[in-house]
């Protein structure tokens, strides 16, 4: 197949690119603006591929998409572009309107369009897959899990703008029978995962002496599931799902947020013993803050579906892929350097409601 994956230079949409030329025979389009969190150093060991290409461009420019799918000629859509940090999000929602709204519409209407030229087989097979987020559900009490018939109860602009395009794709299916389908995911975590995250973040932070920052008491849980995990899951949806459904994925990985921390030091003490200087313990390098605001308790996925319908599992326990991925960030201090030196330095974000 020919797929053209949205957002193929970030954390999720560089592992389904990687799977993709590494694992298949597939061509892959990768269609990415390059946006702070847009890094092609995480495609270095693909970006030689004959079956790979790239295009940088803006999923809200109307021109470029229907330009890269007439020369392309895609039979599947990957869409997982999307401005994704709900504390970047509080503290300016514009571009997560503009990106993760307008952008989806703008694809969509693409997509239609192109769609409905093809010839009757190629309609057939055309899928137009959108990748989604747990959050769009809202937050979950003590016990519970979100299924794909949860309701939809964003609390950030962040999740508002997801559960929007969520809303349009799916009504783009209903309405004038786009072949779509969607997936909901937890929390994403692994190598090449730029450091505004709490896992990445965290492994860093500890390397340089720098508090490791937990909003409130730390007790806020999520489910966490490893990116090469997703990007099997993703893969398997676009190749087998059935049009018009969702399908949430999760890693059955529950844990506090605090204890994630204290998880990732633990490694540290095994993996890195040579600590900065004046620092006894990782774990004395916790800091807790003030939680930011519309914080969500709990996620956690049901992802039974997946599982029955289209045989797909995770490989990974958080553990095993907890100690992956501090080892991937050892093994790879040139990249994470090279973000760093960037536009991102470690820096609090979400405080902008608390200042207003």
């Amino acid at each position: 197949m020919r797929i053209l994956v949205t957002g193929g230079a970030g954390f999720i949409g560089s592992a389904v690119v990687r799977l993709i030329i590494e694992h298949s025979e597939h061509q892959v389009l990768n269609f990415d603006k390059l946006t702070y969190a847009g890094n092609l150093e995480s495609l270095q060991s693909v970006c030689d591929s004959s079956r790979y290409s790239f295009v940088q461009a803006d999923i809200c420019d109307a021109a470029a998409v229907k330009k890269a799918f007439a020369q392309f000629q895609p039979d599947v859509i990957m869409h997982l572009a999307a401005e994704s940090h709900v504390d970047r999000s509080i503290d300016g929602p514009a571009a997560f309107i503009e990106s993760n709204v307008i952008g989806t519409y703008t694809l969509l209407e693409a997509a239609r369009q192109y769609w409905a030229g093809l010839p009757v087989e190629r309609q057939a097979r055309f899928r137009f897959h959108h990748i989604s987020t747990d959050e769009v559900y809202g937050s979950l009490g003590a016990t519970g899990l979100f299924r794909e018939d949860s309701r939809y109860e964003p609390n950030s602009p962040y999740s508002a703008s997801k559960a929007s395009s969520d809303h349009l794709v799916r009504a783009w299916q209903a309405t004038f029978g786009l072949p779509t389908l969607i997936t909901n995911c937890s929390n994403n975590y692994g190598p090449y995962h730029f450091p505004e995250k709490l896992i990445p973040l965290t492994i860093l932070n500890a390397l340089a002496g720098k508090p490791l920052p937990v909003y409130g008491d730390g007790s806020q849980i999520r489910d966490w599931l490893h990116v090469e995990d997703h990007a099997r899951a993703l893969l398997q949806v676009a190749c087998t799902g059935e049009v018009g459904e969702t399908y949430n994925i999760g890693g059955h990985n529950e844990k506090k947020n605090i204890d994630v921390v204290h998880a990732i030091c633990a490694i540290l003490e095994q993996l890195a013993p040579q600590k900065p200087s004046g620092v006894q313990q990782y774990t004395d390098l916790i800091t807790f803050v003030a939680d930011r605001p519309g914080h969500d308790v709990r996620y956690a996925i049901d992802a039974g579906k997946i599982e029955r319908e289209l045989g797909w599992s995770p490989v990974e326990t958080f553990e095993t892929g907890l100690e992956k991925t501090v080892r991937w960030y050892l093994d790879n201090e040139a990249w994470w350097r090279r973000v760093q030196d960037g536009s991102y330095q470690g820096e609090r974000l979400g405080l902008a409601a608390e200042s207003a």
